[in-house]
């Protein structure tokens, strides 16, 4: 495969950028957690109100992820990211200068309004620059760049905001958001052809991409009547809502109030949780690529997150190095799930790759918008007992919807790290 040096650089720049967006995004989804106390001794908030603040990310992201795919496969991703990153900066700006909680909400839903376009438009992106072979690789690679934004938002967000306000951070995450958007604007192709370069295919020797769809209703129906697209949906639903709900929000309330650890200390787990996802996400994207196959990462890495959450459900007050360890674990676990979004592009025909990955992707988020709240309720209810006790009930239920999503990754089919759709002929 000999491809230009033009070529190369075109595509990492365009990478880079994708990947910076997907790092401010990852950044804003676990935030909440890190500043949780800030937040209530701010405007007063419970329980339930904390989990719909962290949640009001959520909904707009999971509403957002078929518009997403639909809108990268036609107007591109170079538009919806520039659009994106806009109204990104502009609901951080919004979140930062909140004077009451409305306020802060609306600037939390715009934040997840905007950046919900980034994951899918990184995919379209890698989908049209790098080869089928590579996909699994440099989707392990965005997990482990777009975790560094969590982790910021975990143990390093805690240290900043002993010095400065927590609206200081989001006020400067904003106009970075904004810097971004026009970089995308001025520097992005959507495709190697729209700067006058072979595609990908070409270097391939496969032709162009096949299967190109009529409409976005066309595409939306053919992804969505795929028996194939929907195990992978409810996989997300379960484990990565559960991991979601527990990292982005609840994990450390849990250790400060139901175990008595310090916040530096909590958020120090919180951020080895983010570690082992960002690392084993790179490392089962390489591997399954070069294994040529799928299917044995995801069922195994399922099965260690599932038994990860145990410590949790029977509340037990671990040693230091070993809660720091069972965190890990638990990142470790969940980065089988990423192998999903190849999964459905490898099912679906390949012009539909941003919807396909979208809808897979929607499960996460829908199912964190209703967890986050859910858990807030379900300690509000156990206000009056042991704080301890309250999280354990919690932890249960996440445990359980953790099942549902593990069962759902042993009804999914192999591909062999190739495209397998098939459509039927017509008669």
């Amino acid at each position: 495969m000999d491809i230009s040096a033009r070529y190369r650089r075109l595509r990492r720049l365009a990478y880079a950028l994708g990947a910076a967006a997907f790092i401010l995004a990852f950044f804003h989804r676990v935030a909440p957690g890190a500043i949780a106390a800030d937040l209530r001794a701010s405007f007063g908030a419970s329980a339930t109100m904390l989990g719909f603040i962290g949640a009001l990310y959520f909904y707009p992201y999971a509403a957002m992820q078929l518009p997403s795919g639909v809108l990268a496969d036609s107007v591109g991703p170079r538009r919806l990211f520039t659009a994106g990153s806009v109204v990104a900066g502009i609901g951080s700006l919004l979140f930062a200068l909140a004077p009451n909680v409305v306020w802060l909400l609306a600037g939390r839903a715009l934040v997840g309004l905007g950046v919900a376009v980034a994951f899918v438009s990184v995919l379209k992106l890698i989908a049209s620059w790098y080869s089928e072979r590579e996909f699994g690789t440099w989707v392990g690679v965005l997990m482990l760049l777009g975790n560094l934004g969590a982790v910021l938002a975990a143990y390093p967000l805690a240290w900043v905001t002993q010095y400065v306000s927590w609206r200081d951070v989001f006020l400067a995450t904003g106009g970075l958001s904004l810097a971004i958007a026009l970089c995308i604007w001025l520097w992005v192709h959507d495709d190697p052809r729209d700067a006058g370069l072979p595609s990908m295919h070409s270097f391939e020797g496969t032709g162009e991409e096949a299967g190109a769809h009529t409409g976005w209703w066309d595409g939306l129906a053919k992804v969505a009547a795929n028996r194939h697209t929907w195990p992978g949906f409810f996989m997300h639903m379960g484990m990565v809502s559960s991991y979601l709900t527990f990292a982005g929000l609840w994990a450390v309330p849990y250790l400060t109030e139901g175990l008595g650890f310090t916040r530096a200390n909590a958020t120090l787990h919180v951020t080895a949780m983010i570690l082992g996802f960002a690392l084993s996400a790179f490392a089962v994207g390489a591997a399954s690529d070069r294994m040529g196959r799928r299917l044995p990462l995801l069922r195994a890495l399922s099965l260690l997150y599932l038994a990860s959450w145990a410590p949790w459900v029977m509340g037990w007050s671990l040693p230091v190095a070993a809660s720091l360890a069972a965190f890990m674990l638990m990142g470790v676990g969940i980065a089988g799930a990423s192998l999903a979004w190849a999964l459905a592009k490898e099912l679906n025909p390949p012009a539909l790759s941003g919807t396909a990955t979208s809808l897979v992707n929607t499960g996460g988020f829908l199912g964190t918008a209703l967890f986050q709240p859910l858990v807030g309720w379900v300690l509000d209810r156990n206000a009056a007992g042991p704080a301890l006790e309250g999280y354990r009930s919690a932890a249960t239920v996440l445990a359980v919807i953790a099942a549902l999503g593990v069962a759902a990754a042993f009804r999914i089919r192999e591909t062999g790290c190739r495209n397998v759709y098939v459509e039927a002929a017509p008669r």
